[in-house]
């Protein structure tokens, strides 16, 4: 949908978006289990009718040894304690914000996932990433990378220090603006179990303007996505804390970002 001129404004989000949630409340009201993840077809999210996948995936079959062979490594180094500190990473400090965030990988029982890769990556306070094709006209900081990586603990607890993100334009119709966040990309108990999702942060007023967010139509497991903020984790004139927890699969999964391709 678009108006006369050709461009779709947030009017036009908005009504698709209040039209696949009253569908989804029908649905539910009729019986429907809730729907832990979008449809990877999201007509709101322009990009997902392009890029999401067409045919059923694919099975891995034969020796899981060999699969993992080939699937991604930790690097060319160990995993460090200042790949978990992205303020640390330059000669100087950050633009921006300090923040520390911790939770727990846990699987469908609440139990913890333990010594598995956390890889996230981010805007800047900006909202700005260090990458070739973000055109945003936003200041890049020569101290600031936006990328980082920890390992889970025995408990499965994981702690990151990072910058605030800040919010950034995309294209996805007129004037549409992302809210803060961070990308995180976890594997499981194999390369093969990979979850890419989003955190964001209370309290945020894109949150209803966001297509990628409102995909996720159920209101529970759109909550599940946004951290809490924890006076417990916050550090006395150094950084604001947040706690995340991801579940990787389940009732209470974290949604899974590339569901959307």
């Amino acid at each position: 949908m678009a108006t006369q001129s050709g461009i779709t404004t947030q009017a036009d989000i908005d009504r698709e978006l209040t039209a696949a949630q009253e569908e989804y409340a029908a649905a539910r009201a009729g019986g429907a289990p809730a729907a832990h993840h979008p449809a990877r077809d999201f007509p709101p999210y322009r990009s997902s009718a392009l890029r999401h996948p067409r045919q059923p995936l694919v099975a891995v079959k034969g020796d899981p040894e060999t699969v993992e062979l080939s699937a991604p490594v930790f690097g060319a180094t160990d995993v460090t304690d200042t790949d978990g500190d992205l303020t640390v990473q330059h000669p100087g400090e950050p633009l921006g914000e300090r923040i520390t965030v911790s939770g727990r990988l846990l699987d469908r029982q609440g139990r913890p996932v333990r010594g598995q890769l956390i890889e996230v990556w981010q805007a800047n306070a900006a909202g700005r990433y260090a990458h070739l094709r973000d055109c945003h006209p936003a200041p890049l900081d020569p101290n600031f990378t936006g990328v980082g990586r920890v390992l889970t603990g025995d408990d499965g607890a994981y702690t990151l220090t990072t910058i605030k993100p800040g919010a950034y334009p995309w294209r996805n119709h007129n004037n549409a603006w992302r809210p803060a966040h961070i990308h995180f990309s976890v594997f499981g108990a194999a390369f093969t179990q990979r979850l890419v999702t989003q955190m964001y942060f209370p309290g945020d007023p894109l949150f209803r303007y966001d297509p990628i967010l409102q995909s996720v139509t159920d209101d529970a497991a759109r909550q599940r996505l946004v951290a809490a903020y924890d006076p417990a984790l916050t550090r006395p004139e150094w950084s604001l804390g947040y706690r995340w927890d991801i579940v990787l699969d389940g009732p209470s999964a974290t949604w899974r970002e590339e569901d959307h391709g």
